[in-house]
Formats: C-alpha cells, structure tokens, sequence
C-alpha cells in the first residue's frame, strides 16, 4: 500500500518543476498536481499493476495539463475575434482616425478568413500569434509532433494568404 503523503511531499516539487516546462501558468500546475493524485488516490485499488508509480505521476501531469490545454484553446469565434481586435487596437491606438478605420477594416476581414479555417488551423494561429506560444509548446498542447506543427502552420498562412488575395485584402 503506498503512502500517498509521503509520496506526495517528495514528489511535489519535482512535479512543479516538471509542469512548468509546459506552462507558466502556476495555478494550472497546482491543480493538474491536485488532480493526477486525486486520481491516483480514487483507483488505489488499482495500483498494483503501476510498475513504476513516479513515472506514472509525470505521465499522468503532462497527459492533464494537455487536456487542460485542449480544453482551454477550444475558442469560440467571438473569444478569437475579441482576443485579435484587442491584440490589434492596443498597438494602433497612435494611428488617425482615417487610418484606424481602414486598419479595422483589414482586420475584420482578417477575422473573417481565420472563421473559415478548419478548428485545428484556428487553434494553432491563436497559439502561435496570439498567446505567441513556441513551436514546442504548441507541440505539446496540441499533441502532434513537431514538424506536423510546422506543416499545419504553413499550410494555414498559405490558406490565409490565398483567401487575402482572392478577396483584394492584399
């Protein structure tokens, strides 16, 4: 029978260090922690067929901070169109007013292009532009392998560019 206690004061901070490889986000560690061993705790019973339960417990975080993740990116449209016009007023707050209208103009067809990309292109444009999530980090929340995110990626700026281009955005 493990000691869940004592597994987890000694496993805490290893795990901490472990999830912040994957996120910055503190709080969403701590309940990742809270939940893989709320889970361990639950299926005790099952334990003995764990051969080696600190592997399980890494396994366990990275496989709930990308459900996290995946939960978290599934953005509705209105989240993408809010989160890109902030993005995009924040840093033309300088601009005339005639050349803010036509910059706002620009990015409403933008949104529009981005709603016409299938849920996975959307998800990596808003990790890579918006949240300005690394090549790795993307890997990692989207649970593909690294050159598949480069081959999405491409394929969804090649998609935006055609779509700009076929609707005189350019």
């Amino acid at each position: 029978m493990i000691n869940f206690t004592e597994l987890y004061d000694k496993q805490i901070d290893n795990l901490f260090a472990f999830g912040t490889k994957f996120t910055s986000d503190r709080e969403m560690i701590k309940d990742c922690i809270q939940d893989v061993f709320v889970k361990l705790y639950t299926k005790k019973d099952e334990l003995d067929s764990i051969g080696n339960i600190e592997s399980y417990l890494y396994v366990s975080l990275k496989n709930r901070i990308n459900d996290e993740f995946r939960r978290n990116t599934h953005l509705c449209d209105e989240d993408v169109n809010e989160n890109l016009m902030k993005s995009i007023c924040d840093s033309s707050e300088t601009l005339s007013f005639e050349k803010k209208e036509e910059e706002q103009n620009r990015n409403t067809k933008l949104v529009g292009f981005i709603k016409s990309l299938s849920p996975r292109q959307r998800q990596i444009i808003n990790l890579y532009y918006l949240e300005q999530r690394k090549y790795d980090d993307i890997c990692q929340i989207m649970g593909i392998n690294y050159q598949s995110v480069r081959n999405l990626m491409h394929r969804s700026i090649i998609r935006l560019r055609t779509m700009a281009a076929n609707n005189g955005a350019i």
